[in-house]
């Protein structure tokens, strides 16, 4: 085989970006969403990469509607697939109101009703950190290795 018929992964990269309200109904509509752009993208509903994703999203941007909330200021979801990974980043203007990354997460009291989110965010993802969004806030970005345009099939 020569070099010219060796078969290469796709250099392309395919990106999702959109602004959502600040509120429990634009976190819901952000996972919605994102799960569409992915089913789009050739990874089904209902498979295990969609579903990892999902509680992704659905947990991140709910965070960033509930504590990165500024009155009047929308969060973003951004989507990229590149040859082997999803990333999934959502970003919110309250830079001040973060966690400094992975070695930050405590657990919570077994009796309360929250703050366990950011520990399935750990155990999901393959790496995750919070970076500074400028000119204001914050972004956490997560990681899902073996995903990706790469390890889809031929037509995807």
């Amino acid at each position: 085989m020569t070099p010219s018929q060796t078969p290469q992964v796709p250099v392309t990269e395919r990106v999702f970006v959109q602004r959502f309200s600040s509120t429990p109904r634009g976190a819901r509509l952000a996972r919605h969403l994102a799960l569409h752009r992915l089913n789009a993208w050739g990874i089904p509903y209902g498979s295990d990469a969609s579903d990892t994703a999902a509680l992704l999203v659905a947990e991140l941007a709910a965070n960033a509607a509930t504590h990165g909330r500024v009155p009047g200021r929308d969060f973003e979801v951004r989507l990229s697939l590149d040859a082997y990974t999803l990333r999934i980043e959502v970003s919110d203007p309250r830079g001040e109101c973060r966690l400094d990354g992975p070695g930050a997460v405590d657990t919570a009291p077994a009796e309360a009703e929250g703050g366990r989110g950011l520990l399935l965010v750990q155990a999901l993802a393959d790496r995750w950190a919070v970076l500074d969004r400028l000119p204001i806030g914050k972004t956490v970005r997560a990681e899902l290795d073996g995903i990706g345009i790469g390890t889809l099939g031929e037509g995807n």
